[in-house]
């Protein structure tokens, strides 16, 4: 045999394997709310190419390899457990199986590693919890996809209705085709249909009621059966506590916005502060992208090296906030033409950090520039550390944040060398460390955060939400702290 036939015959084998995989893998998420992971990647309603992709991807930053073979024994294992509703990260279980020196099997250390989640251990099932959203615009429509995506067994979050302005004719109908469709992030996964008499869109078997309002004190949500429902503000018109208090009518309990809250509302990034939510704030902020992309490297690179000061300069993506050609506009500069110039304007990340991470006594000054892509974004983060280090040492310490720590959903890390804005389209962490971009001398060290400003930020709502609701299930094998 040839060493190409051995390879197509290799590939042949993976793809196979990789097959097998994905009804195991539904199944677990249908009907145990398990949600199987790939150092901190979803595997549910993958493809086989995805999946063979998302273990290549493992290998390449993991440092040692990593298989279908070898991660299909762990997916059987799950299987003959008790399992209740969690997360079961197969790459972190067979990197720890590796090291492991006891002499397990494969089915008995998997049952160690995940007992939290099995027998009397496990997490019971919570009723669904219902979802609003207030807004329909880019980031509500990611927030929907990524709310239907997640049902589950129907035990989870449900989305149950859209609140937007009345359109011209065939509103609905538009709307359910911009949710079917997208320039940028393509196809919806699945099926739409539309039930104009009751003014509903089916996505996936979910019933959404579209209600027609430009007042949020007019709605009757009860109406709708709707209940205890966390509304999400996505369209950024009331950013205090009295303006968003206007959401809190009967059927809704707790208000998420995806714009930086102002006044005394909290201020939250996934992975960093979100056990500052007290149980009875009915009000809380995502903050923005940006912040979202910048806090959690730089809680990283503060926990290890200290950070005394830093400045962040965001080249972002345009917005719809700008216009397609010059026109008048209340911002300064953002007036003219978003796809035929580099705008500089300001942002509010760096002040937004000190809400985030209110211990950090370092000064962040930031600035942005616009420029002509339509999604993903990149910060550079230039830190004065309060000691001094190497290249080499930040980026292995960063990578390992990336596997294995608690940060791992918000911090990816990629090494390829002609990496580019495009590639990170639908990336769900809140940013990733460019590693051949990163440059450190001494105590300066400048990082390279790409991050999608629309799907990488909506992942990040949605984790808020699930915190706030009660369903952000827990992870095995547990991370390190």
């Amino acid at each position: 045999m040839t060493a190409t036939e051995d390879s197509f015959t290799n590939w042949k084998t993976r793809e196979e394997i990789a097959e097998s995989m994905i009804p195991v893998i539904g199944k677990l998420h249908r009907e145990r709310d398990v949600t199987i992971l790939l150092h901190s990647r979803s595997l549910v309603n993958k493809s086989v190419v995805s999946i063979l992709k998302t273990h290549r991807f493992a290998r390449q930053i993991a440092g040692a390899e990593l298989s279908v073979t070898e991660t299909l024994p762990f997916l059987h294992a799950l299987t003959a457990l008790d399992l209740g509703p969690s997360q079961i990260d197969l790459g972190i279980l067979a990197a720890a199986y590796r090291s492991d020196d006891r002499g397990l099997s494969v089915d008995d250390f998997t049952a160690e590693a995940v007992a939290g989640a099995t027998g009397e251990n496990k997490t019971e099932r919570r009723e669904a919890r219902d979802v609003v959203l207030y807004g329909f615009g880019r980031i509500g429509r990611l927030l929907a996809r990524l709310l239907i995506e997640k049902t589950g067994s129907g035990n989870g979050l449900r989305l149950r209705a859209i609140v937007v302005r009345q359109g011209a004719g065939q509103d609905i109908v538009k709307r359910a085709s911009l949710l079917r469709r997208d320039s940028i992030h393509g196809q919806f996964q699945g099926t739409i249909t539309v039930d104009e008499a009751n003014s509903r869109i089916i996505a996936n078997g979910n019933e959404i009621q579209v209600i027609y309002s430009d007042d949020p004190t007019t709605v009757d949500y009860t109406a709708h059966g709707i209940k205890n429902a966390i509304l999400i503000d996505n369209t950024g018109r009331w950013r205090d506590r009295e303006g968003l208090s206007r959401h809190l009518r009967p059927g809704i309990s707790k208000v998420v916005l995806t714009a930086p809250g102002k006044g005394d509302v909290p201020n939250i990034v996934h992975g960093v502060n979100q056990d500052m939510i007290k149980p009875d704030e009915q009000i809380i902020s995502c903050a923005s992208c940006t912040t979202n992309a910048i806090v959690p490297p730089l809680k990283a690179m503060a926990d290890e090296y200290g950070v005394l000061r830093g400045h962040v300069e965001t080249v972002h993506s345009f917005t719809n906030d700008q216009n397609l050609l010059d026109n008048y506009h209340n911002s300064d500069r953002r007036g003219r033409s978003a796809p035929l110039n580099m705008v500089i304007t300001e942002t509010g990340a760096a002040s937004a950090v000190t809400k985030a991470l209110p211990d950090l006594d370092a000064k962040i000054t930031g600035s942005s520039i616009r420029v002509p892509v339509p999604d993903v974004s990149i910060a550079i983060l230039n830190l004065q550390l309060a000691r001094g280090t190497s290249r080499e040492e930040v980026l292995e310490y960063l990578r390992n944040v990336s596997l294995t720590s608690p940060l791992r959903r918000q911090i990816d890390f990629i090494t390829a060398p002609d990496a580019v804005s495009s590639d990170f389209i639908g990336s769900r962490h809140a940013s990733i460390v460019d590693a051949g971009a990163t440059k450190v001398e001494g105590d300066n060290a400048i990082l390279y955060l790409w991050y999608d400003n629309e799907f990488g930020y909506s992942s990040q709502v949605i984790r808020v939400v699930q915190h706030v609701s009660g369903v952000e299930y827990p992870t095995y094998p547990a991370p390190a702290a």
